[in-house]
């Protein structure tokens, strides 16, 4: 009798530590190449404003990608303190977003024809990250299909990375968090020009049996923590290795 309660207690912690981790996301404390010291900070890489600064790549056999901005916010997004205090992002007396990110990037898709379909959204340039970047989160309304996201990031040296962000398959907002894998390399002292990762795409893979009608899609507040502590803590006097 004691077993089967000491198998239970276990099998319920397991449980908790799983959801737990799930709702809170990764812990960029203690993700990646850890040194020391750090200095974590939460930056913005893009707030989808304009819709100028995007587009779409999808096989023109298979159907046609719009890219659109629509006003609005998802309501649970916090904005970044020091945005609001450089006056980059204003506020009204309840606290909610006033100006300076009233915008969301919609994207529409007409399906041709059922196939394996991929397609991705991209910035017109690769967007840089400072620092050594911990974790990256966006927030998406993915219209409950099992279509998945991935991020696409790019090193200094041109490298790209897939990394899966997860299925679609949920109903209005949601703020989707993924952790820089370690073997990504970040920082090199033998290229000290040559540090830290962009953001070069976000690609949709279509599951098969959903590629049919329209699919409508929506990115919001594109996030990073990173690691600014040797950008920070750099000596006035230190010489700079970019000559």
């Amino acid at each position: 009798m004691n077993r089967k309660i000491l198998v239970t207690a276990v099998i319920l912690l397991l449980a908790f530590t799983f959801v737990n981790a799930q709702t809170s996301g990764p812990d960029p404390a203690r993700t990646g190449i850890t040194s020391a010291q750090q200095d974590l900070k939460e930056v913005s890489v893009s707030k989808f404003e304009n819709a100028g600064f995007w587009y779409g790549v999808f096989p023109r056999d298979d159907g046609l990608l719009f890219l659109r901005s629509f006003p609005g916010n998802p309501l649970d997004k916090k904005p970044i303190q020091e945005d609001v205090d450089a006056g980059i992002v204003t506020l009204d007396q309840d606290g909610l977003i006033m100006e300076g990110d009233n915008f969301v990037l919609g994207a529409k898709v007409y399906f041709f024809r059922r196939g394996v379909i991929n397609f991705a959204i991209k910035p017109v340039r690769p967007l840089p990250i400072e620092g050594i970047t911990k974790t990256v989160s966006l927030w998406v309304c993915g219209r409950n299909t099992n279509h998945r996201l991935e991020l696409v990031i790019t090193d200094q040296f041109g490298h790209d990375a897939i990394i899966d962000m997860g299925k679609l398959n949920f109903l209005g907002w949601k703020k989707l968090t993924v952790a820089i894998p370690p073997n990504i390399v970040q920082r090199d002292y033998h290229y000290n020009n040559k540090m830290g990762v962009s953001v070069s795409a976000l690609n949709i893979k279509c599951d098969l049996d959903e590629t049919y009608g329209n699919y409508y899609l929506y990115f919001d507040d594109l996030r990073a923590i990173t690691d600014l502590f040797a950008e920070a803590n750099r000596d006035e006097d230190d010489m700079v290795d970019s000559w």
